[in-house]
C-alpha cells in the first residue's frame, strides 16, 4: 500500500526555498519521497518568462543537497512544472507531492493516487505535431499505471510541462531542412501545449485516434481532454507529466475530484469540483468545508470567440496584456472567491483542455 501527501507552500521569490526546508528539516517531509513539484511563478508566463528556471533551479538544488546526489539525478526523480503568471490576486506558491509506503495503514476507499513520468526531448520539428502527441500520450499511460489507476474515470488531473520553440530553435530545424509548426515562438507555446492536451486525451480514451492528425492541432476545437492541463517552458526539451487520480491501492488522507468550466466565469464547475472531491455542501461552501482543500488546479483561456455568454470583451484584442494574462486573472478571481483563498493554481492557455474558453478544473480535499 502506498500513500501520497501534497503540501501546498507560500514563496516571496522564485527562488524561495524556505518554506520546504523547514519541512524537511522538522521531518515532516523526507527529500526521498518527493517525486514531484508544481509553481506558480511570478513571471509573465510567456516566452522570455525566466522565473520558471530560476525556480526549477532553486528546488532542484534544495533537494540535491539533501538527497546527497546531483541536480541530474534530481531531475530524473522529480517532476518540475513550473507555470508563470500570478496575475491579478493569484499568490504565487509551489506544491509539493510526496509518495510513500503506507505500511500496514486501513484501506480508506479511493483516495489520491500520484504517477509522474518524462518523454524524450523533442526535435524542434516534433514540436506541437504528432510525434509529441503520441509520446506524451505513451508516457500518460505509464503514469496511470505508476498511481496504480486502472480506469480512466480515476484519473481527475494530468498536468503537464511542455517545451516551446525559440529562434535558435527554430533556425537550427531550418538549417536541417527541417519545417516547424510555426515560426512564431508564442505561438508555438500553444502549439506545445494543444499537442500534449491531446496526447492525454488519446491516452485515457476522450479522443480517437482516427480523430487526430497534424492538422487538428489547434484547430478542431471539438476534440479536447476533460483533465489536461499543459504548460509551456523555455527550460526544457521533453514533457513532464504529473498524473493524479484515486485508488484504491493508495492509504492517502486526500482525494481529489475534477469537473470542466464552460466559462472563465463558470463558478458552478468549480463547485462542482469541490463536491466531486468530496465536499459535502449547499449553495457556496463555508470555512469548515475550504479549510480542508489543500489546493485547486485550473486552467484557463480567452474564449476564441471574443465574447463571454454573449458579452463582447477584449482579451483578444489587448495589444499591451496578452489574452493569457487576462484570462489567469480572472479565473483566478473566480476559484479564489469560492476557496476563501488566493493561493491557488491557474495556468493560462487552455488548447484542448477542456471546451473553448472554458478549461477544466481540480480540487483535492483533505478527508
Amino acid at each position: 500500500m502506498l500513500k501520497s501527501q501534497v503540501f501546498r507552500l507560500p514563496i516571496s521569490s522564485p527562488d524561495d526555498t524556505s518554506a520546504l526546508e523547514k519541512l524537511l528539516q522538522s521531518g515532516v517531509i523526507n527529500a526521498e519521497d518527493i517525486v514531484a513539484v508544481l509553481g506558480k511563478t511570478e513571471g509573465n508566463g510567456c516566452v522570455n518568462d525566466f522565473t520558471r528556471g530560476l525556480c526549477t533551479l532553486a528546488y532542484k538544488l534544495k533537494l540535491a543537497e539533501h538527497l546527497g546526489i546531483s541536480g541530474e539525478e534530481v531531475e530524473k526523480r522529480v517532476a518540475f512544472v513550473m507555470s508563470g503568471g500570478t496575475e491579478g490576486i493569484l499568490s504565487p506558491h509551489v506544491t509539493v507531492f510526496t509518495r510513500s509506503e503506507a505500511g500496514d495503514a486501513p484501506a480508506k476507499g479511493k483516495t489520491l493516487a500520484l504517477g509522474v513520468g518524462f518523454t524524450r526531448d523533442f526535435l524542434p520539428e516534433e514540436i506541437g505535431t504528432m510525434a509529441q502527441l503520441d509520446e506524451v500520450a505513451r508516457v500518460v499511460r505509464e503514469a496511470m499505471a505508476d498511481a496504480r489507476i486502472t480506469d480512466p474515470a480515476d484519473v481527475h488531473f494530468v498536468q503537464i510541462k511542455c517545451p516551446l520553440l525559440t529562434s535558435d530553435r527554430i533556425n537550427e530545424a531550418q538549417a536541417r531542412g527541417k519545417k516547424t509548426a510555426t515560426t512564431d515562438t508564442y505561438k508555438s507555446m500553444g502549439y506545445s501545449r494543444a499537442a500534449s492536451a491531446l496526447g492525454i486525451a488519446l491516452a485515457l480514451g476522450e479522443v480517437d485516434a482516427a480523430d487526430l492528425d497534424d492538422a487538428a492541432i489547434c484547430a478542431d476545437w471539438s476534440l479536447y481532454s476533460a483533465v489536461a492541463s499543459t504548460s509551456a517552458g523555455v527550460e526544457l526539451l521533453n514533457c513532464e507529466i504529473i498524473l493524479l487520480g484515486n485508488s484504491e491501492e493508495f492509504a492517502s488522507d486526500s482525494r481529489i475530484g475534477h469537473s470542466v468550466m464552460q466559462s472563465s466565469i463558470d463558478i458552478d464547475a468549480v463547485l462542482d469540483a469541490m463536491r466531486d472531491s468530496g465536499l459535502i455542501f449547499d449553495g457556496l461552501p463555508g470555512e469548515e468545508e475550504t479549510a480542508r482543500v489543500v489546493n485547486i488546479f485550473a486552467k484557463a483561456e480567452a474564449d476564441p470567440t471574443g465574447l463571454v455568454l454573449g458579452r463582447r470583451n477584449t482579451m483578444l484584442t489587448d495589444s499591451d496584456l496578452n489574452h493569457t494574462r487576462h484570462a489567469r486573472a480572472v479565473v483566478g478571481g473566480v476559484v479564489a472567491a469560492v476557496a476563501h483563498d488566493p493561493m491557488v493554481y491557474v495556468s493560462g492557455g487552455a488548447e484542448h483542455q477542456g471546451p473553448a474558453g472554458g478549461g477544466p478544473v481540480a480540487v483535492i480535499t483533505k478527508i
